[in-house]
């Protein structure tokens, strides 16, 4: 139960934090899918590297760090489509 739990905390918290991140990278860089590349190309290999376990399946590591990876790229998309629907709506400052 409390894996679970873990699970399902951590994927919440993946797609704030990547939607927060990429939220303020692109009021910056102005830029609108910039944060999703960059969670493509650097976060996902580096995650995959940093959490792998030779002890673990590949099956096993795919059913824990799947649900927290598409979180992540969903908050990095949804990050692009604020943003965009912020410009679109006239806000000059996005």
């Amino acid at each position: 139960m409390r894996e679970i739990l873990q699970e399902i905390l951590g994927t919440m918290l993946f797609f704030v934090l990547f939607f927060g991140i990429g939220f303020i990278l692109n009021m910056l860089i102005k830029t609108t899918w910039l944060p999703t590349w960059i969670y493509v190309i650097v976060v996902l290999p580096l995650g995959v590297w940093h959490f792998w376990n030779p002890e673990l399946s590949v099956l096993a590591f795919i059913g824990v760090f799947t649900l927290p990876f598409i979180a992540g790229i969903g908050g990095a998309l949804t990050s692009g489509w604020a943003i965009r629907a912020l410009r679109r709506g006239g806000y000059k400052m996005f």
